[in-house]
């Protein structure tokens, strides 16, 4: 009864073309929009993808079924999730802190170009949402109208057929989707488990991929809160490494390298290579002499004796019994614990030479200086300035896994000696993070007006010949490796032991001149030769 009137509805052509073409002035079709990572501020170049709020999930997109004829119409099926402006999107986490990001879009989610647990750098995409435009009839008329007829004539031959329902279609694409089971053994399991649900750092993430390391067999770690930290991860790698060395005896020897193999710099090395180019347009003048630190080095045991405890590690942290209370009165003031990568147990030379540093900059303002940047119509207009600091800001040469950084003590002769150690300390770790984790709290854009490049902590060299690159102030000094020599211009012409170390100096020549440098430097040296000055100033 009803399959005639079906078929005369689904012959029309009016009807069918009613489809492909509206009487509207306006029609609407599908783009293509790639969602990239914005910039989320405070220099981060990268986030790790840690959640995604949208799943892709099957959805078909036009079915008709007639139980009269059992024949239907079927569209392909895809994998899509709709989402509408201001939804959740996905989450992102950095060194800092995690982001939640929305769709900037109504449309459909059509692919995930950053799967959960992936890095993306900033700018790159992170998906692609399928939009609706909205154009002109004018424009679409022209691609509407020639499939009008081929759909009228073909809808009609669809429907002719009534003995003969056609077959079924076959669904071979869905079925190459389709996904294998869990359980099934036939399925090869994945290399890495789930490291999503864990608590660990991007840094430790990325550690952890490059070395293998399912963070899921680590969890939880020792960190806070059964955070992982990277000392779990080379206390696993440590561990499994022996019992490889155990069972397989003797490892397999190293295969030679044949042939030439091309690298290409990193980020960071890259950012080095532009910065030496530029140093090239810096005349530099060099200086070297040594500094005696055989004071230093008498007055350095009774500083080591005397650290704040807030600045100890727990296990040196030292349980002092007074016979009487000094807080018996009022409460004395405590400073609060510092995390653990501020503490130290040690103290060494370096901080007290920043700090005898800082306090010669300060009676040097040439020294606290630097070159005033300049738009390009006004550099050839005016002649170049210098700009002088209120405060001592030095730059420290930072070697890290991932390249060469020169982070920023600021205000260095406001801090103590224990404060500029706890501040190297600090540095220390989070230039030995992967990625590093200095952030521009750390790098300030202008840097520090001199830079100090500790060379001795690697080499058994004296004396450098450091580079100064723009934008790293006026100076930069690399400090040798402290050795005990006979000075034979002490002790009445019979020459004494002393402990000296080489400094070199390289300055800026269109600002410094030389004989300013060897005063500056002469200066630097009443400070470290006679330590007992800084008594004087409450140090």
């Amino acid at each position: 009864m009803f399959v005639r009137p079906l078929r005369r509805l689904l012959g029309r052509p009016q009807l069918v073309s009613y489809f492909h073409s509206t009487p509207s002035s306006w029609a609407s079709r599908k783009v293509i929009q790639k969602f990239q990572l914005a910039d989320i501020g405070e220099g981060i170049t990268e986030c790790e993808v840690i959640k995604w709020s949208v799943k892709l999930r099957p959805i078909a997109l036009a079915v008709l079924v007639s139980c009269a004829t059992f024949w239907a119409f079927s569209s392909t099926v895809k994998p899509a999730s709709r989402i509408q402006a201001f939804d959740p999107l996905c989450e992102v986490q950095s060194d800092k802190a995690s982001v939640e990001i929305t769709s900037p879009f109504d449309g459909v989610v059509k692919e995930l170009l950053v799967q959960e647990g992936e890095v993306a750098k900033v700018g790159a995409g992170l998906c692609l949402i399928e939009v609706e435009e909205e154009v002109d009839e004018a424009e679409t008329s022209s691609v509407d109208a020639p499939q009008a007829p081929q759909t009228s004539s073909t809808a009609p031959t669809q429907a002719a057929p009534e003995s003969e329902p056609p077959s079924p279609p076959v669904q071979q694409e869905s079925q190459s989707q389709r996904k294998p089971h869990p359980l099934d053994p036939n399925v090869e399991s994945r290399p890495l488990g789930n490291q999503v649900d864990v608590l660990a750092a991007p840094s430790v993430r990325h550690y952890a991929r490059q070395y293998q390391v399912d963070l899921a067999k680590l969890s939880p770690g020792s960190g806070r809160d059964g955070r992982i930290e990277k000392a779990d991860v080379d206390a696993y790698l440590s561990g499994s490494s022996s019992s490889k060395s155990v069972t397989t005896g003797s490892s397999t020897p190293l295969v030679p390298q044949e042939g030439d193999v091309v690298v290409e710099l990193g980020r960071t090395r890259y950012g080095m290579w532009k910065a030496m180019v530029k140093s090239l347009d810096i005349p530099h003048f060099g200086y070297s002499t040594t500094l005696d630190l055989t004071a230093l080095h008498n007055i350095l045991p009774a500083l080591n004796a005397h650290i704040p405890q807030h600045f100890l590690p727990l296990s040196h942290l030292k349980q002092d019994q007074l016979l009487v209370n000094p807080s018996a009165l009022y409460p004395a003031p405590t400073p609060s614990q510092v995390e653990p990568s501020y503490q130290f147990a040690k103290l060494t030379y370096l901080p007290i030479l920043l700090k005898t540093l800082s306090k010669s900059m300060v009676e040097w303002p040439l020294f606290r200086s630097s070159i005033t940047s300049t738009t390009a119509t006004d550099a050839a207009s005016a002649k170049p300035s210098l700009t002088i600091r209120p405060q001592a800001d030095i730059s420290i040469a930072l070697s890290t896994p991932t390249g060469l950084y020169t982070p920023t003590l600021q205000r260095a002769n406001t801090q103590s000696i224990y404060g500029l150690a706890s501040q190297l300390k600090h540095l220390s770790y989070l230039g030995r993070q992967v990625p590093c984790g200095l952030s521009p709290a750390e790098m300030p854009k202008r840097g520090g007006t001199i830079t100090v490049s500790n060379v001795g902590a690697i080499g058994d060299g004296d004396f450098a010949s450091p580079v100064l690159v723009p934008g790293g102030g006026v100076a930069i000094v690399a400090i040798g490796r402290a050795k005990w020599v006979w000075d034979v211009n002490r002790g009445d012409g019979t020459g004494e032991r002393r402990l000296k170390v080489g400094i070199s100096w390289s300055a800026d020549h269109r600002v410094v001149e030389g004989a300013e440098l060897a005063a500056f430097v002469e200066c630097w040296r009443a400070y470290v030769e006679q330590p007992e000055r800084l008594i004087a100033d409450s140090v």
